[in-house]
């Protein structure tokens, strides 16, 4: 179960036409090769996915149009040696400086639906498109728009804490326990921001990996509190997936509209 917002009159149940679309009802994912390394300079390699089972590529490539590398100093780095195939990307990232990287996909996709000669129609793509279509001149048509974040976190030496600067918008991951300095048996702290403030009454979701080979996924759901944290104690080692979602209404040009934000974030947690 997700937060729900109630909408204003004009919102249409974003939720029922974002289930519409077949990948959402699977989970979007990155996942490096190593989460922390050594050394001057490293690579790794990312698995980028939409699938049935974590960190099992069985269902439809994650896109690697908005794929965006964070330095530790605030720079932009490139990914090498690219590839989509029938059910992954993958991506090489070089690490040539010392501290933590982000790796994520920002998805940005507007919906519209209207009625045409008495049949409901709907639509996918851009804010743009949609208006060189003409439909923002349809007598009934309701615009939305879904903002979605899959990140991972990759450290070089010592972790550090500046990709998690906010930026007040969507919805945001700030770690009081650094997501590269995780270790099973200890107790992580996690806070997540929507618009810039305390996300209160969220309810997230963090599954180990592997779930394909247990009878139960095994979804644990904490609830944020007035501050937009969780804590949580990991009591096994393992690849984590963290997610949560909310919808609730937003202007984009003048216009109101339903708004649906997710965020998905997958991190290692260490031996003792």
């Amino acid at each position: 179960m997700k937060k729900t917002l109630k909408l204003g009159a004009a919102a249409f149940g974003i939720t029922a036409l974002l289930l519409a679309q077949p990948s959402l009802a699977h989970r979007f994912w990155l996942l490096p090769s190593t989460f922390t390394l050594s050394g001057n300079e490293q690579w790794v390699t990312v698995d980028a996915a939409v699938s049935n089972d974590l960190f099992y590529p069985n269902h439809v490539p994650l896109r690697l149009d908005n794929i965006a590398v964070t330095a530790p100093d605030g720079s932009e780095v490139e990914i090498q040696n690219a590839a989509t195939g029938k059910l992954r990307s993958v991506f090489d990232v070089h690490l040539a400086q010392q501290g933590t990287y982000r790796i994520a996909e920002n998805g940005n996709t507007y919906f519209a639906r209207w009625t045409e000669n008495g049949e409901p129609q709907r639509r996918r793509g851009t804010l743009t498109e949609f208006l060189e279509a003409g439909l923002d001149q349809k007598a009934d048509v309701q615009f939305a728009v879904s903002n979605r974040t899959v990140a991972t976190y990759v450290t070089l030496g010592a972790p550090t804490l500046s990709v998690f600067e906010t930026t007040g918008k969507g919805l945001e991951f700030v770690p009081d326990s650094h997501p590269n300095d995780l270790f099973a048996g200890d107790t992580a702290a996690f806070r997540l921001l929507q618009g810039g403030k305390p996300a209160e009454g969220l309810e997230v979701s963090i599954v180990k990996g592997a779930d394909r080979y247990r009878n139960r996924a095994g979804d644990d759901v904490y609830v944020t509190d007035a501050d937009g944290r969780i804590s949580v104690t990991f009591e096994e080692p393992g690849s984590y997936w963290l997610e949560a979602a909310v919808e609730g209404e937003t202007e984009v040009e003048g216009r109101r509209m339903s708004e649906y934000l997710a965020l998905v974030v997958t991190f290692e947690v260490l031996p003792e």
